[in-house]
């Protein structure tokens, strides 16, 4: 569903799964890019409507790569046809559709899963694994950032920059995926301290964040996420007791780009080495995580970015926002379906998350 950019990974990570799945249709409004990537997919059919596709096809996977404030609806349909859905990210506009997309799974499946594919390349899950079995000692602090350079000519796009179309600025479209990341790593958080602001772009939305966050581990992080940054960079960097872990990037990484730098004390060649060669090498990618989709659904369980794990990230875009409005600290969890921030990434309230900003370059 939704045939643009986004969906060239999609249908590149199916051509690599060729002998478990066989695209067989594609749904968009715009007949001329629909007509153009089902000539990239072989035997891919078009249709306009998804309804429409769902009852003449019946297929079993559907991958949703259209805006976000659509993500509710077609999941809903997709699951209700007895389809699996593999959605985008951000997985939609807030807390209480997730919930609504979770509501219209059935036990064993279907089920849906979102694209966060940062977790998936074998760098991370390496990276995961010491974290884990406490090879590089206890994380102590940690930095995730993702600053982004984006003109004035990318938001002329119609649902982009815009809280009930994009749901929110760099830190629910661009920047979830390395915070997903960095919870990946780092595990549950408790609290988290935020501040947002709209300091380039002429949008609805924040165009920067920044954010203080501690982890039930005891680690304390902070949080960049902007698009108005012309160096661009994606980081993690995580200090333990016995190593520092970075990974530098932009939009995808390899083995490579992980560095690990023992800290003094550690004095074994070994276990340096250990750290620094995972057993397999594998990019993030879509491809990499369809094979998990793929496995979870071959035995009717859930998979790996949905229900409760899909929802986190989510989860802490929505504190960010609250701490950001509220000028306060928020806790993992408190954020109920009573809560405004439930219903609405800005808590009912948007001017609350630019005001400073817009104060200050008056």
């Amino acid at each position: 569903m939704g045939t643009g950019a986004i969906a060239a990974s999609h249908l590149a990570a199916f051509r690599a799964f060729s002998d478990q799945v066989e695209p067989v249709a594609a749904v968009d409004l715009d007949a001329s890019r629909l007509d153009a990537f089902c000539a990239q997919g072989g035997q891919v059919r078009g249709y306009t409507d998804l309804h429409t596709m769902l009852a003449a096809e019946r297929p079993e996977l559907v991958s949703i790569c259209t805006p976000p404030a659509l993500h509710v609806d077609q999941a809903v349909a997709v699951l209700r046809s007895g389809a699996w859905v593999w959605c985008e990210k951000p997985p939609c506009l807030s807390l209480a559709g997730y919930d609504e997309i979770v509501d219209a799974e059935s036990e064993g499946g279907p089920y849906a899963s979102f694209v966060f594919q940062q977790r998936f390349g074998s760098a991370a899950q390496h990276a995961r694994q010491l974290l884990a079995s406490k090879e590089l000692g206890t994380p102590l602090t940690a930095h995730c950032q993702t600053t982004w350079y984006r003109d004035s000519d990318y938001f002329t796009v119609p649902w982009r920059g815009k809280w009930e179309t994009e749901g929110g600025g760099p830190t629910m479209g661009h920047g979830i995926h390395q915070m997903d990341l960095m919870l990946h790593l780092l595990g549950p958080w408790t609290e988290v301290r935020a501040m947002t602001g709209r300091l380039v772009h002429d949008v609805q939305t924040e165009d920067v964040s920044t954010a203080l966050v501690r982890f039930a581990s005891g680690a304390m992080a902070t949080v960049v996420n902007s698009v108005l940054s012309p160096d661009e960079v994606s980081r993690i960097r995580l200090d333990c007791s016995d190593a520092t872990v970075e990974l530098t990037h932009l939009y995808g990484y390899g083995n490579e780009d992980w560095v690990y730098t023992p800290a003094p004390h550690v004095k074994d060649p070994v276990r340096i080495e250990r750290w620094r060669t995972p057993a397999e090498s594998e990019p993030s990618s879509h491809t990499a995580m369809l094979r998990h989709l793929l496995a979870a659904m071959s035995v009717g369980e859930r998979p790996v970015c949905s229900g409760a794990d899909g929802r986190a990230a989510l989860e802490f875009v929505a504190a960010m926002y609250k701490s950001a409005a509220t000028d306060r600290p928020v806790h993992s969890g408190e954020i109920g379906s009573e809560d405004p921030f439930y219903a609405l990434m800005h808590g009912g309230a948007p001017e609350r998350l630019v005001a400073l900003a817009e104060e200050v370059e008056a």
